[in-house]
């Protein structure tokens, strides 16, 4: 047989704005990971494959590196930060590239000039973003929620925006402050004119809604408002949950993010079982939080879970992906807030919180409450102080601690200690997934959608918008928990889904060029920081990435080599 003969011909030159060389593609569909150029044209993958032909205006080379589309974060807090952080950091350096905002059923819109003040003041414990930042930052050229999507879209992002529309600042507009904090159920009347303002919302690009119920009292009461009270949605009713979720069954579009804990488990699965019915979208609930000291909490949650995909019920668990647990200052934020005596405690004034953690009649009552929402109050650590006679406590447990004071118990020795260094002294606590089996738990479910990371808020005691950087590097990498197909797969694809993402997600043709590069042999979370980078002269705790090559959005370079770049072409997307 005559050997065959190809003949070739001169080909002209593909030419894409971006090409990225010799990387291992790893697409999101939990196909095998393959080598491949990708060629990025007008913001979206033109061309995968051996792109021997083609040259790019700008060029990455991925000898060695892993190409993935970008990570989707569906809880963040960004809503005010993105007005002077295009890049939504933490989570821009830790390779996201879409994020939604007005999460747990809080944010800034609709709100009237008067009560401005008051929609800020209610972040400011609830979600720890500081008063002084917002004061100083936000432009507030919007009433309703039309106006605001107006707002976002016109400021320069580099991140991708999804946006809830929350309900407690729904709730305040058609009840009232002083009605919806009674937990007054809406007339018949108010019912249809929330509907009329969902409707408004969905047609000015809202995602869906969310919101928080948690009972005002007990273990579980500790997403406060600033002065203490419960935030409106804990006392909201079931009722105006299933009129709202029948606005997204009109439309077909959306979806809803819930975080519930109710007093009665069963009832409260009841709730969300009825509100997907209502609104036949996908139901983020959140969250699944492995606790060591209630293990055996969050394996009903994935039971139930199951049970409600066996049934056709579209309900996803969000679940804390990371082992960051709180660094705190007593003087900033109080994370037992759940008991009372903390609670009240911890409210007021600088010196007013001094004197009462000073007080030795409060004593009794802030040792009974030795567990807080997640983890014991004697395995509070000692990471930094304030004077030097006190440098033999750094690194220290409450308890190691107490013993070495002589004083008789960890609380003792936390308070004594801080109320000395006027409430500067820093403590840690473990987070919630910081136990043997925990992650393993989370990262074994193949529908559990791992994130949470609150990105946002907190600034002063949380750096979980770390997460993705730490599934990759240490879940999955380190610790083999499962393959990086179906990481991806999880952190990209799988929340695409849910927040009804059409055109991203994935490494395919078609697809919007979200992004990233990254060497995975290298991949590592950097240690926590103190930055003074907010407005209004406030600071934050933050985690930085080391690793990434390349982030792009919508094919605009977003980060280089780690650093933040001057891409803005991030956009507001809705869910189809």
């Amino acid at each position: 047989m005559a050997p065959v003969k190809f003949i070739t011909g001169k080909r002209s030159v593909e030419e894409y704005d971006v090409l990225i060389k010799n990387g291992m593609v790893v697409d999101g569909t939990q196909s095998p990971r393959y080598q491949a150029d990708v060629g990025i044209r007008d913001g979206a993958i033109a061309a995968i494959g051996r792109l021997s032909n083609a040259r790019g205006r700008r060029e990455v080379d991925a000898s060695g590196m892993i190409v993935a589309p970008g990570f989707i974060d569906l809880h963040t807090h960004y809503d005010a930060q993105v007005f002077w952080d295009p890049h939504c950091t933490a989570s821009g350096w830790h390779g996201v590239t879409t994020v939604t905002v007005g999460n747990c059923g809080f944010g800034l819109a609709p709100v009237t000039a008067e009560a401005r003040e008051r929609a800020m003041l209610s972040l400011t414990r609830v979600e720890a973003i500081p008063l002084a930042a917002m004061r100083a930052a936000l432009p507030w050229d919007w009433t309703d929620f039309p106006s605001f999507m107006a707002s976002l879209k016109a400021i320069p992002k580099a991140m991708n925006l999804m946006v809830f529309a929350p309900l407690s600042p729904l709730l305040i507009e058609v009840l009232g402050l002083e009605r919806a904090k009674a937990g007054e159920c809406p007339t018949d009347v108010e019912h249809r004119r929330m509907r009329e303002l969902m409707h408004e919302a969905m047609d000015a690009g809202a995602c869906g809604w969310s919101t928080q119920i948690m009972p005002p009292e007990g273990p579980q009461a500790f997403q406060l408002d600033f002065d203490g009270s419960p935030m409106v949605t804990d006392l909201m009713h079931g009722e105006t949950c299933l009129q709202l979720a029948e606005v997204l069954a009109e439309r077909n579009e959306g979806f809803i993010q819930a975080t519930l804990a109710l007093a009665d488990p069963v009832y409260e699965m009841e709730l969300i079982e009825q509100i997907a019915k209502a609104s036949a979208r996908p139901y983020l609930f959140n969250a699944v939080h492995p606790l060591w000291i209630r293990p055996e909490s969050h394996h009903k949650k994935i039971a139930w879970l199951d049970d409600c995909r066996r049934r056709g019920l579209r309900v996803y668990g969000h679940a804390t992906a990371s082992r960051v647990g709180q660094v705190f200052e007593l003087e900033n934020f109080n994370i037992w807030d759940a008991d009372d005596a903390w609670r009240e405690a911890a409210m007021g004034t600088h010196e007013e919180q001094k004197t009462k953690f000073a007080d030795p009649a409060r004593r009794a009552a802030l040792r009974a409450a030795i567990v807080s929402t997640t983890m014991p109050i004697v395995t509070t650590r000692i990471v930094e102080v304030t004077r030097p006679e006190n440098k033999q406590y750094e690194g220290k447990t409450a308890e190691e601690a107490a013993a070495m004071m002589g004083v008789p118990h960890a609380v003792d020795a936390i308070l004594d200690l801080a109320v000395a260094e006027d409430l500067k002294t820093v403590f840690s606590v473990g987070g919630s997934n910081d136990f043997p089996g925990a992650v393993e738990d989370v990262m074994n479910h193949e529908f559990l959608l791992p994130g949470f990371s609150d990105g946002g808020a907190h600034t002063k005691t949380f750096t979980a918008a770390r997460f993705t950087t730490e599934v990759i590097s240490e879940f999955v990498r380190d610790l083999e928990m499962c393959s990086l197909e179906h990481a991806h797969w999880r952190l990209s694809t799988l929340p695409a889904h849910i927040a009804g993402l059409q055109d991203r997600g994935t490494l395919e043709v078609g697809k919007a060029a979200d992004v990233i590069v990254y060497d995975l042999e290298n991949l590592e979370v950097l240690p926590v920081e103190v930055a003074h980078d907010l407005p209004g002269g406030e600071w934050r705790r933050i985690q930085r990435a080391r690793g990434y090559r390349a982030v792009f959005v919508n094919g605009e370079l977003t980060l280089e080599d780690d650093k933040v770049a001057d891409g803005r072409s991030g956009q507001m997307l809705r869910s189809l």
